[in-house]
């Protein structure tokens, strides 16, 4: 019979220690728990020996499972949709990022102490200045949530000043657009008139909305830079259309890749190499 464990040799889990009284526990909310966030953590803490386990949860008693993170001395933990704004109210303090944006998608314990912060804002600020794309072209982020406010920071902090935030939710859609100087719609304005398109919506998510086109083909044909926040699957409908037009994309894995790893640095203070990095991104992919 084959063995279905994977072994130390493709896998940088099988270096794995058992779990005792002293493990740090770390463990991430979200509407749908995937792998990635579990797999590219604990691989990584692995690789640097340390005595940590992350593990991927829902909850409907968000309050409670905050409350659980102080009781049981939980080290930290990720937030997803649909809880990044939600969460705020049950923590000590805010990080700058986090309290500017009013959301949080990381919660660090120390000593009974939580504080939120926020790496995707850090992730798609890293993302927009590697792609050298001109910041003078206009821009239309799709959504109005936590994502979606990290988004727009990062664009502005990035120089870039000719935007739009569209939403169904005018009250949510106008405050977001209002904070940072840009344009409020809620529909789709003429095609061309935006040449970079950011779907910050469920849009295209693995499970949930995953045929689903979450800008029309027209506008997808006449854009420059298309970026898909949705990390799974890492090729939505959306990129792939993009991607077959031959036109710049960046994609949710790579903010789910480099939002994790400040996530890690954030829970152990350790600084994890490129090669472990791009290793615990691998395998947490290879699902």
């Amino acid at each position: 019979m084959q063995e279905a464990r994977e072994t130390s040799e493709n896998n940088p889990m099988g270096g794995r220690q058992s779990i005792g009284r002293d493990t740090v526990l770390c463990f991430s909310l979200a509407e749908k728990p995937g792998t990635f966030g579990s797999r590219f953590h604990n691989s990584l803490g692995v690789m640097l020996g340390l005595d940590l386990v992350y593990m991927a949860r829902t909850t409907k008693d968000l309050s409670g499972a905050v409350g659980g993170i102080k009781a049981f001395g939980i080290r930290g933990c990720s937030i997803s949709m649909p809880f990044k704004e939600a969460v705020i109210p049950m923590l000590d303090s805010l990080d700058g990022t986090a309290g500017a944006i009013d959301s949080v998608n990381t919660i660090v314990n120390t000593d009974g102490v939580l504080v939120g912060y926020n790496t995707d804002y850090k992730a798609v600020y890293d993302l927009l200045k590697e792609s050298g794309v001109d910041t003078s072209l206009a821009f239309l982020i799709s959504g109005s949530g936590g994502m979606a406010k990290a988004v727009a920071a990062a664009f502005r902090d990035a120089g870039f000043a000719n935007g739009t935030i569209l939403a169904r939710n005018e009250e949510k859609g106008q405050a977001l657009a209002g904070l940072y100087g840009f344009k409020y719609l809620q529909t789709l304005p003429p095609e061309g008139s935006s040449p970079i398109l950011v779907n910050a919506t469920p849009l295209g998510m693995k499970g949930k909305y995953p045929d689903i086109l979450s800008f029309p083909d027209k506008w997808v044909r006449s854009s420059k830079l298309v970026f898909d926040v949705v990390a799974s699957p890492l090729e939505t409908p959306l990129l792939k259309l993009a991607r077959d037009l031959g036109i710049a994309t960046i994609d949710g894995g790579q903010v789910a890749v480099i939002q994790a790893l400040e996530q890690f640095k954030l829970y152990t203070g350790c600084e994890p190499t490129p090669d472990q990095v791009a290793q615990a991104a691998s395998f947490a992919r290879n699902i």
